[in-house]
């Protein structure tokens, strides 16, 4: 029942004014009412669901939704309102309302846990730094129990699928070959021939044998990777101030990304709003930009009676409106420059730091002191222009991808699927050129903080290195993600783990002392979150670290023979792996 039809009766009013504020005149007219707030616009038969009123809406046989048996009801309008309608808002406004209290119930738990959840991360910190200082001497163990365990489960999957093939000789049925059956939708049909299990027996074997050739000539490149990564270790713990260079990076990229999102809000933003003349005769006016204020005294009044200046659309027609799009897209580009400009700088220094380690003779008495800071000197004073320089590069290709989506958005409702084509192809390769102009930046920044050198010349000396040892270069890559991964999962699942346990009441001691929660998940969660990004931050040094040391180890080789006037820079581990040695030290002494 709506306002304006109980007015018309005299039952639907006395009815209608037990839901209006006391002494309500239900003789004024609806409009009054309505905009005093003495009385609802609309009555529906309503249900209690958690101490909430919401539509006594049924569903009769045949799916037809009613609500006080109507099918339909009449708003204030006048208008027929279908009960289906009525349903699908009842929904969407008590997921609003439920999820207002979620959130409240959500920030409840967050005041309740939050020292709980430091200390947490407090803990992925120092289990980040433990796991990296360890890795001198559990990287060689880690990486042949890997080893050995993907030849294991591959010579398991042979036997089983050998046991498969053979008990399912005489089957009636299994001889049938895999081209006389065709291409089937159920795919477990395949697996009832005996053809399907031969021919994963063959891919599994070539696999095993491949795997067991490479490790056999590769043997030596596996044992480099390990010894570098060994020697990463032990350069992080002469480094530590290395470890906390990631918090610097951090507060730069908090200002970037603030000043970026206050730029995008104040051009999206600034935006007026346009009002036009409607109306529904004739009217040489229509459509006209109109101003609300001096409307009424226009000429547009006097040729249109009916006319009337309503609000369109935010907008603007001036040139600054024009062009506003090219603006947010000048604003991408430069939010874009400056996080690569700082990313490239964090990678500058600490290669600047671990370069020193490596180039040290004596380790760790020729280290210089400091060397995190002075890198960091260095880099601000000497490589400003080379770091702006590959910044901007990434930051063109960057954008240039960003346009291609934007593009691929606004040509969606359209069915050329030669443009669509075009544009996945042209998607895909700037996506391609962007990994690999990351990967050359990177040992660039290294070349530029070992040599000084420009970047230009520093890109060209990184690649031809890297190309001259392709093979090193793939195998230190694998190994070196292998154990990042590890790591992070091992660092997480131990975080995350205990505080199941803590949040959850499972540990008795910790019973007492466990905040009450609405939801036990919301501290797990954060806390699970934020040790992964702690990870991540300890293990990017630690990855930079590495491929410093890589790129140093390859120049040492390539400078030097070990003679007394070229000495190896190398440690022992890596010399005897190589089966050198710097002889002539050894003479001189």
């Amino acid at each position: 029942m709506t306002l304006v039809k109980a007015l018309k009766s005299t039952d639907d009013k006395e009815y209608y004014k037990q839901f209006c504020k006391d002494g309500v005149d239900m003789n004024r007219k609806a409009p009054e009412i309505l905009k005093d707030g003495l009385c609802p616009s609309i009555l529906t038969p309503s249900k209690n669901f958690t101490r909430r009123c919401l539509p006594a809406l049924e569903t009769l046989k045949g799916g037809i939704v009613v609500v006080g048996n109507q099918t339909t009801y009449m708003d204030d309008k006048g208008e027929n309102i279908n009960a289906t309608d009525l349903l699908e808002a009842s929904k969407k406004s008590n997921v609003v309302v439920e999820a207002r209290a979620v959130a409240m119930r959500i920030f409840e738990d967050y005041t309740q846990s939050w020292h709980w959840i430091l200390l947490g991360l407090v803990i992925a910190m120092l289990v980040s730094l433990i796991f990296i200082l360890l890795l001198r001497c559990l990287a060689g163990i880690m990486i042949w129990v890997m080893i050995i365990m993907v030849i294991i489960v591959i010579g398991y999957g042979v036997f089983h699928c050998y046991m498969q093939y053979a008990s399912l000789k005489g089957e009636a049925g299994s001889d049938v070959t895999i081209k006389d059956l065709g291409l089937q939708t159920d795919f477990s049909v395949y697996l009832q021939i005996r053809q399907t299990w031969l021919a994963f027996i063959i891919i599994l074997c070539i696999v095993e044998v491949v795997i067991i050739l490479l490790l056999i000539f590769l043997r030596k490149r596996i044992l480099i990777a390990i010894a570098l990564i060994k020697e990463a270790s032990k350069a992080i713990g002469h480094v530590m101030s290395s470890l906390f260079y990631p918090l610097l990076t951090f507060a730069l990229l908090t200002l970037v990304i603030a000043y970026w999102a206050i730029t995008a809000v104040f051009l999206s933003t600034s935006n007026e709003p346009i009002y036009k003349v409607f109306n529904t005769t004739e009217c040489p006016y229509s459509r006209d930009t109109c101003n609300p204020g001096t409307f009424n005294i226009s000429n547009v009044t006097t040729e249109c009676p009916d006319a009337e200046c309503l609000f369109a659309f935010y907008g603007g027609e001036t040139t600054y409106h024009k062009y506003l799009i090219l603006f947010q897209f000048y604003n991408l580009f430069l939010f874009f420059w400056c996080v690569n400009f700082v990313t490239a700088l964090g990678q500058v220094t600490l290669a600047g730091a671990f370069a020193s380690y490596y180039w040290a003779f004596k380790k760790p008495d020729d280290i210089p002191a400091f060397p995190v800071f002075n890198s960091l000197g260095r880099a601000l004073r000497y490589h400003t222009g080379s770091l702006a320089f590959g910044s901007l590069i990434l930051a063109i290709v960057q954008v240039i991808r960003v346009i291609l989506e934007y593009m691929d958005q606004k040509l969606k409702g359209a069915q050329n699927k030669c443009a669509k084509f075009l544009l996945s192809c042209l998607k895909c390769c700037f996506w391609c050129l962007e990994k690999f102009i990351k990967f050359l930046n990177r040992n660039a920044y290294i070349m530029v903080a070992i040599y000084g050198k420009n970047f230009c010349t520093s890109a060209k000396d990184a690649f031809f290195l890297l190309m001259r040892n392709i093979v090193r270069v793939v195998v230190l890559d694998k190994v070196t993600d292998f154990l990042l991964f590890l790591g992070k999962l091992l660092i997480v699942g131990i975080v995350g783990i205990c505080s199941f346990f803590f949040f959850t009441g499972k540990f008795k001691v910790a019973q007492d002392i466990a905040p009450s929660l609405n939801y036990y998940w919301v501290p797990i969660l954060t806390v699970v979150f934020g040790s992964y990004l702690i990870a991540h931050g300890f293990f990017s040094v630690y990855a930079m670290c590495v491929d410093t040391l890589f790129l140093c180890f390859l120049e040492d080789l390539e400078r030097n023979d070990g003679t007394v006037d070229r000495p190896y820079f190398m440690p022992e581990s890596l010399l005897s792996i190589l089966k050198k040695s710097n002889e002539g030290l050894k003479t001189v002494d």
